[in-house]
């Protein structure tokens, strides 16, 4: 199986991705140009593709290209790792059923929030860490996967215990679907 993984920003869940599935991980891309998951994927030997939606006439041209990048390079999973853009009808309609997404809260809590760990830190509610397939929503898709995890006061000790969770559960789904 051949895995893409889209990212925004820092990629560490894609370098842990990209490190415990090396056969498999071979193509990360980015909607950002200076992401610096695109630092790691050249260190880790991984095809680094990045392209910005303002380059294009319409977000369908900007879904067709990143079709093109993913059938070019024949990958079977979608990967979403901190990747903050919403998933439009054309490369939804190619890869329905193949395309998961990790969300730093316990779904339903806090569902298409780009501050999901705040929000639940804040709330002490809904913390945990979810995996789900995407579909036409925000983080509404068929959940694989979740952990809940236990409210901590100190809010940077919170979010590494969100991120520890990320590593261990994104991998574990992963190697499922593989299998």
């Amino acid at each position: 199986m051949k895995i893409a993984v889209f990212a925004s920003g820092n990629g560490s869940n894609f370098q842990v991705l990209a490190e415990k599935f090396p056969e498999n991980v071979t193509v990360v891309f980015s909607d950002h140009r200076d992401a610096y998951v695109l630092k790691r994927a050249e260190k880790l030997g991984v095809l680094a593709v990045s392209f910005e939606l303002k380059e294009f006439a319409t977000k369908i041209d900007y879904e067709q290209k990143i079709v093109q990048l993913l059938d070019d390079n024949e990958i079977d999973l979608l990967v979403l790792a901190g990747y903050m853009k919403i998933i439009g009808s054309t490369l939804l309609a190619q890869y329905k059923g193949k395309i998961i997404n990790i969300h730093p809260s316990y779904l339903p809590h806090f569902a298409g929030s780009p501050h999901a760990i705040e929000e639940s830190h804040a709330a002490q509610c809904g913390l945990g860490v979810t995996v789900h397939y995407v579909d036409e929503g925000l983080d509404t898709g068929k959940i694989i996967a979740q952990r809940e995890l236990n409210y901590l006061s100190n809010l940077a000790l919170y979010e590494k215990s969100v991120h520890e969770l990320e590593y261990q559960l994104y991998p574990e789904v992963i190697k499922k679907l593989i299998q």
